[in-house]
């Protein structure tokens, strides 16, 4: 498969309906989601309805996880409008992931979760006119920015939100959280608060605002690990072994330096398959080329953060051809 295009039917008459729908489901989760979110004392059963996207979000996932990643980046990565609720279901999609990894209880995933859905709740509108912001927050939008995890968890007791745990996360989710020893029991709160803290600075990192760009995967990674002053992270570790190095819907630099999209993981972090989209010259593939570095074509160099890359790129193509490449059944 070395260097192979994509289809020439794929890439003319464009891909089929169902990687459309897989497409427009996402879309629909976030557009559902921004909608409880923005104005969540208007929404009768509030927390039914907040449920329900949840369960949207874990079969989507479930169906097809590498393409529910690619996506997710996509969205983290180049996405500036809808600031709040992309981040916001980026880092609830994560927390679910870490979860499955850590073996939680089914009851502290759930808390987990919904805490990454609306832990910025008091804040969605401000959140949004921040990431377009040029300059630095006002003395108004600082003091708002510093009481948003009190607010946010009171307005989800006035909606009607009695999870004391999905509470407590919400409430602490920007606090200093107490050091846990080595094979000690962590506190419930001070555990899910660490994972949606880790899942929060990694997904804010690769994400770019008007006042600054966003960073690559793997300095954002090294940043999440380098918090954790010295310690085993045993969350940071988790979010690696799922998510890979260079996970989907990324950007990276390879060895002949093409300029690649990462479509699926494979077996080891470091060599997934990717698309090449830009030749060494810097000019565009006619069909993007087709890369499996686990089966050594060519090596990964480095991650690109995505506001470098000024391409649109068909989505539904990547993912119909990505998924072309799984292995048939029967």
């Amino acid at each position: 498969m070395s260097g192979d295009t994509l289809p020439m039917h794929l890439a003319q008459d464009g891909p089929s309906e169902s990687y459309e729908d897989l497409l427009s489901q996402w879309s629909d989760l976030e557009s559902g989601l921004g909608m409880l979110l923005a104005v969540p004392d208007n929404v009768e059963g509030f927390h039914q309805k907040l449920r329900q996207h949840d369960r949207w979000m874990q079969d989507l996932l479930e169906e097809d996880a590498d393409t529910a990643l690619y996506l997710l980046f996509q969205m983290a990565g180049t996405s500036i409008a809808g600031y709040s609720t992309t981040h916001s279901l980026v880092c609830a999609a994560l927390c679910h992931i870490i979860a499955l990894e850590l073996q939680l209880p089914t009851e502290q995933r759930d808390s987990l979760v919904a805490a990454a859905l609306t832990m910025n709740i008091a804040m969605t509108a401000l959140q949004d006119e921040l990431a377009e912001q040029t300059t630095r927050p006002s003395v108004e939008q600082q003091t708002n920015i510093d009481a948003h995890s009190v607010k946010s968890c009171m307005l989800l007791a006035r909606v009607g939100i009695k999870d004391e745990l999905w509470l407590a996360i919400v409430a602490s989710h920007h606090e200093n959280l107490p050091l846990t020893l080595p094979g000690s029991v962590p506190d419930p709160v001070v555990r899910l608060t660490h994972i949606l803290q880790v899942t929060d600075r990694y997904a804010a990192m690769i994400s770019p605002r008007r006042s600054r760009p966003g960073r690559s995967v793997t300095d954002s990674l090294r940043a999440v690990i380098s918090a954790s002053q010295g310690r085993h992270d045993d969350v940071a570790q988790a979010l690696v072994r799922h998510v890979g190095l260079c996970p989907p819907g990324t950007y990276v630099r390879l060895e002949n330096q093409d300029l690649a999209v990462v479509l699926r993981r494979t077996a080891q972090l470091n060599q997934p398959l990717v698309a090449s989209l830009i030749d060494p010259r810097g000019e565009p593939y006619p069909h993007p080329r087709l890369r499996n570095i686990a089966l050594g074509e060519q090596r990964i160099q480095a991650a690109v953060p995505s506001d470098a890359v000024k391409l649109m790129i068909n989505h539904a193509v990547m993912i119909s051809v990505a998924r072309s490449q799984l292995p048939r059944s029967g």
